[in-house]
């Protein structure tokens, strides 16, 4: 993760923003709404009473704060109606008619009708129980609370059938004979529910209702510019009503596009993972910490090379990520494990690719890089832009050495450091057993991987001598590694060939030799000018006084240098002074 994001949630853990307090707020509420009503309200009546108190939250919001609270509404066992007597019966008496409807005389028997209705109890309260009412008694009792007039309607509760569980049951009801009134009536919902279900023979989930468009017959258009485009729906927009004359909203562009859109989603998600034979690539890549080193922090670039068949590793640490720093580590892994392989596989850094369209199918490489390919014999290659997962056996290395190699530890100094990570690379890394391969990465190395690389060549390194192209300055200087080194002063504004060696430094125009420096230190920014190339460029006093200032210049960075290095023998004392002084300290 990133670091901004650990300080932020460490920040919020210690000093919780606005949302946590309001949310906080409307728990307390909802839990109080949930006890009053013991426990029988859900999200969406609390959601009405919050909101009927002045409370302004959104409905999914009280279910997400209920559910982090463990508030789970109770759920009533469905009352099932019993008129015979036995187990569970309330009130039934002794059937006296037999059925028989025709009374010998008047005033002999009262035909009549129960139904089942909430009832409050002294014990229960008006939720939990259910009692056998006569529907003229109960019409009267709430005539007496109401004030209103003597209503018999009959009182219809309903529920929504959502389940297929539902559906399986009517089409079981129906199948025994049932009616669609008799069913309605069992399963507590409307006949027109019963009709409906029974007529598409099955439960079908609910869906959008179809309706005509203006871009229905665009869909393969559409298709085709939103993936040219990358997933940009308000470009595909503009085309349409520049090109098609079809003037629509950009959320109305974006449902239509939205199936696309999970498809581009899921092919960049989308990764195949490949092996390669003994010998075959090298992938290599630069990541960069904060080390502790010293007591301060320093940003450690390392580069890890890993190969594509064994997964050994190979791991050095520089100051920056130049094109030297990549090559340099490149020659060490091929030194290190005494084999050049086929290609090299690296992302596309400024300081090796110039160039990579893949959509173009266009690759350049930095001039450097391919002559060092071809000075070592291996074929380079690059990972497709923003793609680092192409280059997955590389990018995983990188994060192994960061939470293996270095995080949690502190160094007193980059000798220290260095050899930490050599020492770590073949007790640690190439003793593992891999995840992916199952096996340790030097075993599998020794096996199959290193006899398959190419047999390297006797040869001095690449870096040992390099040439580059300058231009000479207006001060006859041209510039490598930071620093100066001056050319006649007839080449001002040409370009010449500069030939870097190990201890030398040569400039070359026209196929000749004009000047030849020693090498300075890279970076230490010093000015190299040899007698005569400011000939005439300068009136004789402004030279003597520039060549002075360069003398005097020179001189102060030597004894800065001097004054700063202290030999050890220049401290040391004889041993007899020593033993001089203990002995009068006895004495």
């Amino acid at each position: 993760m990133a670091r901004s994001g650990f300080y932020a949630w460490r920040q919020r853990q210690e000093a919780p923003g606005k949302r946590a307090a309001d949310n906080a707020v409307i728990t307390a509420e909802i839990t109080a709404v949930f006890e009053e009503h013991r426990g029988f309200y859900g999200s969406p009546r609390i959601h009405q009473e919050l909101r009927a108190s002045g409370r302004h939250v959104g409905r999914h919001r009280v279910a997400r704060l209920m559910r982090r609270a463990q508030l789970r509404a109770r759920t009533r066992k469905a009352f099932r109606p019993c008129s015979k007597a036995g187990a569970g019966a309330l009130g039934v008496v002794e059937n006296l008619l037999q059925q028989d409807v025709q009374p010998p005389a008047p005033n002999r028997c009262w035909a009549g009708d129960i139904t089942y209705i909430c009832q409050a109890t002294s014990k229960t309260g008006p939720e939990a129980t259910r009692k056998l009412v006569h529907p003229v008694e109960r019409a009267r009792q709430d005539d007496k609370v109401s004030g209103c007039t003597p209503s018999l309607e009959p009182m219809v509760l309903e529920t929504a059938v959502q389940t297929p569980q539902d559906v399986e049951a009517m089409q079981r009801l129906s199948a025994a004979g049932w009616g669609r009134r008799r069913i309605a009536k069992e399963l507590g919902c409307s006949p027109e529910t019963v009709r409906k279900y029974l007529r598409q023979r099955g439960w079908q989930p609910y869906g959008k209702p179809c309706r005509n468009t203006v871009l229905d017959g665009q869909r393969e258009w559409l298709r085709q510019r939103f993936l040219a485009h990358r997933g940009n729906a308000d470009v595909v927009r503009q085309e349409l009503a520049s090109e098609k004359g079809i003037k629509v909203s950009l959320r109305t562009v974006e449902r239509a596009v939205e199936p696309w859109r999970r498809e581009l989603r899921n092919a960049a998600l989308a990764t195949v993972r490949f092996e390669t034979p003994p010998g075959r690539q090298l992938q290599a890549d630069f990541g960069q910490c904060l080390v502790s080193i010293g007591g301060e922090r320093v940003r450690v670039h390392l580069a890890v090379l890993t190969l594509g068949h064994s997964r050994r590793l190979l791991v050095r640490a520089f100051r920056s990520e130049k094109q030297d720093h990549w090559l340099q580590a490149l020659e060490e892994g091929f030194r290190h494990w005494g084999g050049v392989p086929k290609e090299v596989l690296v992302d596309n850094a400024r300081a090796l690719v110039s160039q990579h369209d893949p959509e173009r199918q266009i690759l350049v490489f930095a001039q450097r890089l391919e002559e060092f390919a071809s000075y070592w014999g291996f074929k380079p290659r690059a990972c497709r832009p923003y793609r680092a997962r192409t280059k997955g056996k590389d990018e995983r290395g990188v994060a192994y050495v960061k939470r293996n190699a270095i995080a949690g530890r502190e160094f007193s100094s980059w000798a220290e450091f260095e050899a930490h990570l050599v020492r770590w690379t073949r007790e640690v890394a190439d003793l593992r057993v891999h995840g992916t391969t199952g096996e340790a990465p030097l075993q599998r190395f020794l096996r199959e991987e290193a006899q398959a690389l190419q047999p390297l060549p006797e040869k001095p390194s690449f870096l040992a001598e390099r040439e580059l192209v300058r231009i000479v300055h207006s001060d006859c200087c041209v510039e490598v590694e930071a620093n100066w080194y001056s050319a006649p002063q007839a080449l001002i504004r040409q370009r010449v060939s500069v030939l870097v060696r190990d201890q030398q430094v040569l400039i070359r125009h026209g196929g000749r030799i004009v000047a030849e420096h020693r090498r300075q230190r890279p970076g230490s920014r010093s000015r190299q000018v040899i007698d005569g190339h400011w000939e005439g460029l300068l009136p004789q006093r402004q030279q003597r006084e520039a060549e002075r200032s360069l003398r005097d210049a020179s001189a102060t960075g030597v004894q800065e240098q001097e004054r700063r290095m202290v030999r050890s023998s220049e401290l040391a004392r004889p041993l007899a002074v020593y033993a001089e002084l203990i002995g009068e300290v006895a004495a």
